[in-house]
């Protein structure tokens, strides 16, 4: 019995000292060591290999701590457990199950850092870098830029009637950091555009847009590119514009300077022909006044035989003037007649100006169509791929919750057999002791 009591009695003092010297040892330590990690976020492709920095200083031999690599966001939250000298895999996410190491030499360093092989899109977050015993903890913060970017989508936004262009917008979403937009056009060129507009989401990817106005080219072949040379990333998009959007601008213009043009030449025949009438009335005014005078200077003479063989003369030069009234007055109807032909004409190109201004409308409401089918197509575009990163999201859940339960039954079942066979061995060691004391 007394040696049973000696047993009972030292068996929680030896956890209890080595409680007792952690406590001294953090508490003669603190203030003193501290993790560091780094100031800015780490960066990685899918399918890459990335290392989370993280460092005690001053350095000191943590290769017989425990040491603690987790996720809050996760459930189970261990991405990472290193406790006295051994990796423990059972306790760690199944999502990161042969993808995470520490560097194990250098851990006499104080070097903590972990090694992240084949980054996934749900490895993004923030990681803990943890020495519970040591009550020291840092974090970093881990952006996986997809190494599936979707090509940037190209927009037809109307026309620009200022600069007698067709408006592109140019939109891609998923990167960082930050990319560069520009445009290009079918022989490499780049164009001038506007600034680029920027927006950072909750999950800290960028959203780039950019709008340009371009001229009807060769080809009327236009690119956006969007590239990121921190990563060596470049996605682009291809477009051709129709030539109907920029004969639409080219033909109204050609159409208004023609008319302007043919109503100018109009006006000054009609003032030609004015001139040309009023200039035949004086003469036959003048025609009229010599033949009054004529006629009253041979009554007043005696109407002599001499006098009256000029007037006989006289009367071929009345019907020439007659003759001449004739074809003037013909000339007059003539002129009349271009006239009519002219307004005809007006008319004519005044309803061809009409119907084409109302095919212009038309091109235009059909290009405004055709960029609100665009972009209703890239917000389906955009839905469908953020429902599938959500399941994704969910089945991983699902399956990192199942596996934890697996591994949750079978430590208990584990438990559960080494208490039986303690028990079983108790109860043998204690019938032993009886037997033994009854002998």
């Amino acid at each position: 019995m007394t040696e049973t009591k000696g047993l009972s009695l030292q068996t929680p003092l030896r956890p209890l000292s080595v409680l007792v010297f952690r406590l001294l040892l953090t508490h003669s330590c603190r203030g003193q060591p501290q993790l560091t990690g780094p100031p800015h976020s780490i960066v990685a492709a899918v399918g890459d290999d990335v290392i989370l920095p993280c460092h005690l200083k001053p350095a000191m031999d943590v290769t017989a701590e425990l040491l603690e690599w987790k996720r809050s966001d996760q459930n189970p939250r261990f991405v990472h457990v290193w406790r006295y000298g051994q990796d423990l895999e059972h306790v760690k996410n199944p999502s990161y199950s042969g993808r995470t190491s520490l560097f194990t030499d250098e851990l006499k360093r104080g070097n903590i850092s972990l090694k992240l092989s084949k980054v996934r899109l749900s490895d993004q977050g923030i990681y803990h870098c943890d020495l519970p015993l040591l009550d020291k903890q840092s974090s970093v913060k881990l952006v996986v830029a997809s190494g599936a970017v979707p090509s940037p989508v190209i927009s037809l936004r109307g026309i620009d009637r200022e600069r007698r262009g067709v408006m592109l917008d140019c939109e891609s979403a998923g990167w960082y950091p930050e990319p560069e937009v520009s445009w290009l056009d079918g022989e490499g060129h780049v164009l001038s555009a506007g600034p680029t507009e920027t927006v950072r989401g909750p999950d800290d990817l960028y959203t780039v847009s950019s709008r340009v106005t371009v001229d009807k080219r060769h080809s009327n072949s236009f690119t956006c590119r969007v590239q990121q040379n921190h990563i060596n990333q470049t996605r682009e998009t291809h477009i051709q514009v129709p030539d109907d959007f920029f004969d639409v601008r080219s033909s109204s213009s050609s159409i208004i300077i023609g008319l302007a043009v043919g109503l100018t030449v109009c006006i000054l025949i009609i003032l030609l022909l004015f001139f040309f009438v009023w200039k035949q009335r004086q003469k036959k005014n003048k025609t009229k006044r010599s033949r009054t005078d004529e006629t009253d200077t041979g009554e007043i003479k005696n109407r002599s035989e001499e006098e009256k063989k000029p007037l006989k003369k006289n009367k071929p030069w009345s019907m020439v003037s007659v003759k001449k009234l004739e074809e003037e007055q013909q000339r007059r109807e003539d002129a009349e007649n271009k006239v009519q032909i002219l307004q005809e004409q007006l008319q004519t190109k005044t309803k061809e100006l009409q119907d084409e201004r109302t095919r212009r409308e038309e091109a235009e409401r059909k290009v405004q169509r055709t960029a609100e089918e665009l972009q209703e197509k890239t917000a389906e575009l955009q839905k469908s791929e953020s429902n599938v990163t959500e399941t994704k999201r969910h089945l991983d859940t699902e399956t990192t919750e199942r596996s934890y339960l697996q591994t949750e039954v079978q430590d208990e079942k584990k438990r559960t057999e080494q208490k039986t066979k303690m028990e079983k061995n108790g109860e043998e060691s204690s019938q032993q002791k009886n037997h033994c004391l009854i002998s």
